[in-house]
């Protein structure tokens, strides 16, 4: 009955996702959101399951997917470290925090920052010259993102957490027109709070778990002229270990599938699955897949962990792009 159980289970998810991206492709929703930095994987774990990671426990990284898998951390303390070489060589940084004291009985504590360096950018103003433009000095956008978050379990089966967050981004100077013939020099800076939020539920199914997150959440912002809306997304997904409905050699000591269906703001909908294989408590094996985005299908990664380090790395093809590569470094105590 297990086994039926679970290939039934396979099948469904599998369905769903073949089905889930073609209708969501009916309606486009492009440009509509700013501060995509947010919407980076930071975690080289997560980015090697195609951060189809909603339910799974990820530490203090769970505040960059859902902050309520934070609440049953084993350990006392987790510090995470993440370098990411985005596109064009813009660097996209990460550190996460938590503290779960009393053995959890207050709940667990976290904190986390991004630190995104765009690099050096030329900037320009239009101009009635042979070039049509004019250099008006040399541009540094830069940003970031600050939060601290809170998660608990209410029950042996439930938990929930949250975090607050500030964000904020520098695009630099530019000159814009008042009328036909007088300009002004702004500061395209601006910030925002913005909010967290999540659940996690264990079915009773073995290890079967349900889990869902609101990440992004904030008022609108402008900058000079034009508002805009942080890139909210909600995600439900769901997670197991293989290893409840079928045998495999005792030295294998999890084999995880995890599959998340993401709502956007500002694209189409998208399925993310992932596959994570783990060797005799040490070494771990990642591969992911995405349905419904025209950037990149595949994801792969590896990690090994010993005596409280652990240490991750992710490679990501894009499509059109170049590949990224992620690595991580988490300590627990």
């Amino acid at each position: 009955m297990g086994k039926r159980r679970f290939t039934a289970l396979i099948v469904a998810a599998f369905l769903l996702g073949a089905a889930y991206p073609a209708s969501a492709q009916r309606y486009q929703k492009i440009a509509q959101t700013g501060f995509q930095f947010l919407s980076v994987v930071p975690d080289a774990r997560a980015a090697g399951l195609a951060n189809s990671v909603n339910t799974i426990l990820m530490g203090s990284a769970s505040l960059f997917a859902n902050p309520a898998t934070m609440a049953e951390m084993e350990n006392t303390l987790d510090l995470t470290v993440s370098l990411n070489r985005w596109f064009a060589d813009i660097r996209h940084n990460a550190v996460s925090l938590a503290f779960r004291p009393m053995n959890g009985q207050y709940g667990t504590f976290g904190f986390s920052a991004l630190v995104v360096d765009y690099g050096e950018v030329i900037g320009t103003v239009v101009a009635e010259n042979e070039q049509g433009y004019v250099e008006t000095g040399i541009i540094t956008p830069s940003a970031m993102a600050v939060g601290v978050g809170y998660a608990k379990q209410l029950s042996d089966r439930f938990s929930v957490g949250g975090q607050v967050k500030y964000t904020r981004q520098d695009l630099g100077p530019s000159i814009i027109p008042l009328t036909d013939t007088t300009t002004t020099r702004v500061r395209n800076r601006a910030g925002v709070l913005a909010f967290d939020f999540g659940t996690r539920y264990k079915t009773g199914i073995k290890s079967l778990v349900f889990g869902m997150s609101i990440r992004n959440f904030s008022e609108e912002i402008k900058y000079a002229r034009y508002g805009f809306q942080l890139p909210l997304v909600f995600t439900l997904g769901i997670s197991m270990n293989i290893l409840d409905f079928v045998t495999l050699p005792s030295v294998i000591d999890r084999f995880f599938l995890s599959i998340d269906a993401t709502h956007y703001r500002s694209h189409p909908e998208e399925m993310r699955f992932g596959l994570e294989y783990g060797l005799l408590g040490i070494s771990r094996l990642r591969v992911g897949y995405v349905i419904g985005s025209d950037r990149e299908k595949f994801a792969f990664g590896f990690g090994v962990n010993k005596a409280g380090f652990a240490f991750d790395y992710s490679y990501t093809p894009f499509q059109d792009f170049q590949s990224v590569q992620r690595l991580t470094a988490r300590f627990t105590f």
